[in-house]
């Protein structure tokens, strides 16, 4: 089994914000991230896929063809957007990045058809990242 991670790059702003709690009760989980005038990041995206090389190629996947579904399953929907309000899948759902991995993902299994998406990997700052396996169910 061979791993191949391609990364790209986005930035987008969000606001974590629960409308069922209190102001105080948003503060106290989310703090700053809480801004009801938003907030940013410059997201970096790493995709990896599995699988065994192509006899012919060598490849397990083409990095270009997982580079351009990067573009554009995620980083056009996403890039200098406002998660909250330009995402309709982010319209009754928090855009944490435990949201956004999962979301991702979702728009990318269809179009890896050659070998098997294993790992989506979203670094929001420097010191904080999630990763998403998939789901067991289907």
């Amino acid at each position: 089994m061979v791993f191949l991670t391609r990364r790209e790059h986005f930035n987008g702003a969000h606001c974590l914000y629960n409308e069922n709690w209190s102001e105080a009760e948003n503060k106290a989980v989310f703090g700053k991230c809480c801004n009801k005038n938003y907030h940013g990041h410059n997201f970096e995206l790493f995709v990896t896929v599995k699988g065994s090389p192509n006899p012919d190629t060598g490849f397990v996947m083409n990095a270009h063809k997982l580079s351009h579904i990067m573009k554009i399953e995620v980083t056009d929907r996403l890039d200098h957007n406002n998660f909250n309000l330009d995402v309709p899948e982010f319209s009754d759902v928090l855009p944490s990045s435990e949201n956004l991995v999962i979301q991702i993902w979702k728009w990318l299994e269809p179009h890896i058809t050659e070998c098997e998406l294993h790992c989506i990997k979203l670094q929001e700052t420097e010191n904080i990242y999630v990763e998403y396996f998939g789901s067991k169910e289907k």
